[in-house]
């Protein structure tokens, strides 16, 4: 299975790539709805962040308050570095049963859609690595367009994530989204075409096809085993 990392930045349109892959049928792996399963009411992770944060960040029918536990910890850069830390295994687990559903189902490409590609490590089981890049100005100008916020309030949620223009230099492809959806779309197409050609030797040995030979070669060998004996 070839397992696709697809990162960016607040604003950056890596949803809307995301988005394309989907329509294309390339099955996607969305980290943030991943994210918003495991801090589900009752769930260890609920419980863990819950614990850590208080009562102010629980709705009234005991949910955690999303946008609320957001504005505490784009603010703190310590809060935020503990919020990853407390839900990074639930997290990184839920990714690896989503994966694993999609293996079952004999899917040869899957794209991992992760906002913290590169900060939680998961970088380095996935290949190629797409950033979905956009110039500075166009950043905080669509980021400020679409919450409805200041620009300092943008400036300040931009300034709290990874800096793309680092990210860039560690992508195997890069998207430039700063221009119109029609030129996102026409990067998009020769992506697709990198991203779904054939598999490598080491891609296709852990694939479903794979594993089912090697299953049925030992099943062959043994029963040709058992009627020599």
């Amino acid at each position: 299975m070839r397992i696709v990392g697809l990162t960016g930045g607040i604003a950056s349109g890596k949803s809307t790539v995301s988005g394309l892959f989907r329509s294309s049928g390339v099955p996607v792996v969305d980290a943030d709805l991943v994210a918003r399963d495991v801090v589900k009411k009752g769930t260890p992770g609920w419980r863990k962040v819950a614990t850590a944060f208080g009562d102010d960040i629980l709705l009234e029918n005991g949910e955690i308050n999303r946008s609320r536990l957001g504005q505490i910890v784009f603010s703190d850069p310590a809060k935020r570095q503990l919020l990853n830390r407390l839900l990074a295994p639930h997290i990184s687990s839920g990714i690896f049963w989503e994966i694993m559903k999609l293996w079952v189902k004999g899917c040869k490409v899957v794209v991992l859609d992760i906002p913290l590609l590169f900060e939680t490590k998961i970088d380095r089981r996935t290949k190629p690595i797409i950033v979905v890049w956009v110039n500075p100005e166009t950043q905080l100008q669509r980021l400020m367009a679409r919450d409805g916020i200041s620009e300092e309030e943008a400036r300040n949620k931009i300034n709290a994530q990874t800096s793309l223009d680092w990210k860039k230099t560690k992508a195997d492809i890069v998207i430039d989204n700063s221009g119109s959806i029609e030129d996102t779309r026409t990067q998009f197409q020769n992506v697709l075409k990198q991203v779904t050609a054939s598999l490598s030797w080491k891609e296709f040995a852990f694939s479903r096809e794979s594993v089912a030979v090697v299953l049925f070669s030992l099943f062959i060998g043994a029963w040709m085993l058992h009627s020599r004996i």
